[in-house]
């Protein structure tokens, strides 16, 4: 949502008819603002035109499940896969990601304006998912073996190469990270430097080096 203007460019009566001047916005009404003039110092009050909005239909998607919904949007806006944005709705509140537009029946594209649109396709990134693999410490069995399982976190929890982290039974150290297709720019589609993070909603898959003491005691 945006946040409410402090300036804006319009007609004074006073000293300008002719042409807009900054003006200070010391109220706002309902479709009407009491501004002053910047200029000449004259209160009045001006109307604001509200910015019109469509509505479209939204796919939010959270690992297996999904709901759809619809939300409303300014129709000259420029959406991009990739786009985060929030979903309010009767059905939830939730941040996601654009992963697809639809135009039409078997008509996707990467990038398109609002109104050309015709479903907006997302992933949820306040909570998410990370599958993870791990390895075996060393001296434990086969270093061939790994183990996978899922982690849920919040989408904004960092990861970082070579930090350890503890999740329940689970101690582990990062030892690469696969980044999302839709994610951000990152320096690599892998990243597997000391010190290079990735936000939880933005990885594919995160690699490790198991630390805890029992889970692979069957080896």
């Amino acid at each position: 949502m945006s946040t409410p203007q402090d300036r804006l460019a319009v007609d004074c009566p006073s000293c300008s008819s002719a042409e807009p001047t900054v003006h200070e916005v010391l109220k706002q009404g309902s479709g009407r603002n009491t501004v002053r003039c910047t200029e000449c110092g004259h209160v009045h009050k001006v109307r604001i035109e509200s910015e019109s909005r469509i509505e479209r239909d939204v796919v939010v998607s959270q690992d297996d499940e999904s709901f759809s919904t619809r939300t409303e949007i300014p129709p000259a806006e420029t959406l991009s896969v990739g786009d985060d944005f929030i979903v309010d709705s009767a059905e939830a509140l939730v941040q996601v990601r654009v992963t697809g537009l639809e135009l039409g029946p078997e008509e996707r594209a990467e990038d398109a304006r609002a109104e050309d649109v015709s479903t907006i396709w997302t992933r949820e990134i306040d909570n998410v998912t990370v599958k993870t693999t791990l390895n075996p410490k060393e001296g434990t069995g086969d270093r061939e073996s790994t183990r996978s399982f899922d982690l849920q976190v919040p989408g904004d929890y960092e990861f970082a190469v070579g930090e350890a982290e503890s999740f329940g039974d689970e101690e582990f150290a990062v030892k690469a990270i696969q980044v999302r297709d839709d994610a951000p720019e990152y320096r690599h589609g892998k990243l597997d430097h000391e010190g290079d993070m990735v936000y939880a909603r933005d990885i594919k898959r995160l690699y490790g080096t198991d630390r805890t003491t029992s889970a692979w005691s069957a080896w």
